[in-house]
Parts: C-alpha cells; structure tokens; sequence
C-alpha cells in the first residue's frame, strides 16, 4: 500500500468514561457511518452493564452515551455484537446468559434471553445474513441459535469439541462457516452438513498453529485470510481457496501461511483486519500495533510488517480494538483501565486522514 510510504500517526480523538470496571469489549454498529448515519458503537463491562455511543457530527464531532443497558445481566458482560441490520444487539455475559436487545425509536429493550450454557459465556456472533447467533463459554462448548419470528431463538445445536474454555466464537464474513478459537490453543471450523452441524477442522499446533491460548480471530474483507492471536506472543494468518469456498464443492481447508512473532512481548488479545487491510492488534503491554501486508515478499508467499506501535496506548491490559465501518480510519479501544478510546490513523506526513 502506497498510502503508508510516508510513515502514519495515530491520533487520539477521544476518551470515553462512564464504565465503572473494566471494558470488555467493543461493537460498532454495521448499519451506521455511511450516507449521513452517525457511527454508533456499543461497549461492554465488567460493571454489568452495555454502553451505546453516538459520534455527534461536527462542529463539536464529540462522542455522546446514549444508553446504558443494565438490570438485566447480574455478572460481567463479556461480549457484544450487532445484527447485520444493526436493529439487534445481543451481549454475553458471565451470568451464563446472552441477552438480545432491540433498538425500538432510540430505547434499548431486551426482548430475548438465551439460556443454556453452564456458566461463564465469552462470545457472540451473528452470521452474514442474521439468521444464526453462536454462543460459546467456560463450559467448552459452542451454541448455534436460529433466530425465529418475533425474536425468539433456537438452540439447534451445540458443539462439544473443544477441551478447555472457548475464548472466541466468529462466523465467516461471506458463508455459513463458524469459526472458534480457546483456551486448548486450537481453532475450530465448524460447518452444516444437512443441517448437521460438526467439526471440520482443527487449527492446531501440529498444524503450524499456536503454543496456548487463542485469544481472538479476524477475517479480511473477502474472507480468503484469517488472522489468530494468542497468549504466546504471537498473530498467525491462513488462508483458504475462496473459489472453492463458495462454489459448493466440499469444504476448503484453510493453511498456516505466516506467523509474525518478535513483535509482542506480553499475551495479545485482540486482532481486527480492517476493510483495507491494515491488521490491528491489542495486548497486554498496553500497546496498540499495526500490520500491513509486505508486497516485496512474495517469492516466500506472503509476509506481514510493523506499520506503527503505540506505547502507553492504555494504562493497563487493551481487551479489544475494532476497526469502525464508514469512511475514516478509526479505531476504538477498551482496557482495563475502564476507558475506551477513539483513534484515527492518518498519514504523518499531511497529519489528516488520507
């Protein structure tokens, strides 16, 4: 990427308070920052409840909480992601429940509570299309939901592969492929079969994969490269055949293509591949980094570079960073520290977005 010749910064907008414990995690809503709808993101936390913020269009191009979601999750909650209409939010929490919310004139109801995990869930996601939400927790298992008319939601299976606690559940961007990654250092590719839902891969150790804990995976834009992060110190990419992914011809196995490590020193927990292709990564150090694509590598397949460190980008453990949908470079982060903050990447020499 040419756009990067002249070196980036990353520029803090803002620091948003309000959360009295730790910040979890991070959603932006997919239906906003285009054509004139303000960006909308949720946050989630240890305080037991879920914020909704609002960009504020300029002059003052200030961030504004909207809502909070509380008296309904009694523990942490863990994880929050929006539907692909971005009229649903579903949360997850310790109290072994996920919670969907609708946004009914600006009011946040929950209208629906999935039951059924043992304890602790610690992710959620919504496929492509809105129609299945997977669940997974401390009790090693992952949860597939149909959703029904009238917001109701049904269990039509759950998957028991994984030995230790599931840390991430992510569905593919593009097909019906759901992804999970745990506490047993594997990542799992989990696929229907006639309405048969079961393991079709495992991403381990022996097959190039990680040493311990997976933390978090992200896709690229079209869906043909994954990125995986762990507890030891490293991202790894794969990557799949995404002309036999989509042509129904059995399942495309994905492949070890790099691993980039040296780079982290303490557990990393988040990745987000934006849509541009910029790899973001939240760690333990408190440091947010950022990696590009290298074009000069090609005889050795491909190879991944340090764009941009941010030291001190928290005061304590960053927890997740997503990447906003629409036009800019933002990225928001949520730590520990119980702020999240909302940065923009721009290019060093012109000091503006590009």
């Amino acid at each position: 990427m040419e756009l990067y010749e002249g070196g980036c910064d990353l520029k803090l907008l803002e620091t948003l308070e309000g959360h009295g414990d730790r910040v979890w995690s991070l959603a932006w809503n997919p239906a906003t920052g285009a054509s004139g709808t303000p960006l909308v993101f949720a946050s989630c936390s240890g305080d037991k409840t879920v914020r909704i913020w609002e960009h504020t269009p300029s002059p003052s191009a200030t961030w504004t909480c909207k809502a909070i979601l509380e008296d309904t999750h009694t523990r942490t909650v863990r994880s929050c992601a929006w539907s692909p209409s971005g009229k649903l939010l579903a949360t997850a929490s310790f109290d072994a429940t996920t919670a969907i919310w609708e946004n009914v004139g600006g009011d946040y109801e929950c209208v629906s509570t999935l039951e059924g995990h043992e304890n602790e869930v610690k992710s959620v996601s919504w496929n492509s299309s809105g129609t299945l939400l997977a669940t997974c927790g401390r009790d090693k298992s992952v949860w597939i939901w149909e959703m029904q008319p009238g917001n109701e939601f049904e269990c039509v299976s759950v998957l028991q592969g994984h030995t230790q606690d599931v840390k991430m559940v992510q569905w593919h961007p593009t097909t019906d492929v759901l992804f999970s990654c745990s506490y047993d250092n594997t990542i799992k590719v989990w696929a229907d079969d006639d309405d048969d839902w079961q393991c079709v891969q495992t991403l381990g150790e022996p097959n190039n994969g990680h040493s311990s804990t997976v933390w978090a995976l992200s896709f690229n834009a079209s869906g043909d490269k994954m990125v995986t992060c762990s507890d030891d110190l490293t991202l790894k990419i794969w990557e799949t055949d995404n002309v036999q992914m989509h042509s129904g011809d059995g399942y495309a196995p994905w492949r070890h293509i790099c691993t980039l490590t040296g780079y982290h020193d303490r557990t990393i927990f988040s990745v987000h591949w934006s849509s541009e292709g910029i790899i973001a990564s939240g760690a333990a150090d408190d440091a947010i980094r950022f990696f590009v694509g290298n074009k000069d590598g090609l005889v050795d397949g491909p190879t991944y570079k340090l764009l941009l460190k941010k030291e001190k980008a928290h005061d304590m453990d960053i927890n997740s960073v997503q990447w906003s949908p629409g036009e800019k470079r933002l990225l928001a982060s949520a730590s520990d520290d119980g702020v999240i903050k909302i940065w923009e990447l721009v290019s060093s020499s012109t000091g503006n977005g590009y």
